[in-house]
């Protein structure tokens, strides 16, 4: 996988078609890693979470758009996004579906196989 493509416009702002688990986990360690280096940076300078704030903020339309698209993958809708919103419940539910799980295989309502046309 080309994990220079998890960084392109096309890639983090597109809510259409699918996603296959190694982009989404590629997008997802590196939104932790930002995030870890940012609060070691706000530890270091005081500036009580300010940039970590914003960066969630500049992040969350990409990765609402990253989970639509994984759901996809699975064959599901895009609201499936919100069950993320449920406590604790939500956060597994999302680790197990879009985190562990695989996406269908062959075309589907959204779109070809991810791995099909990356191969």
């Amino acid at each position: 996988m080309d994990f220079g493509a998890v960084f392109t416009k096309e890639f983090l702002l597109n809510w259409r078609g699918r996603l296959n688990r190694a982009q989404y986990w590629a997008f997802a360690i590196m939104y932790i890693g930002v995030a870890v280096v940012l609060s070691l940076v706000e530890g270091l300078i005081g500036t009580g979470g300010i940039l970590g704030g914003l960066f969630g903020l500049a992040m969350l339309y990409p990765a609402i758009c990253i989970g639509i698209r994984r759901w996809h993958d699975r064959d599901k809708s895009g609201w499936w996004t919100l069950i993320a919103l449920l406590p604790i419940i939500g956060f597994l539910w999302v680790f197990i579906e879009c985190g562990c799980l695989k996406g269908s295989e062959g075309e589907n309502r959204f779109g070809p196989d991810p791995l099909a046309t990356s191969a």
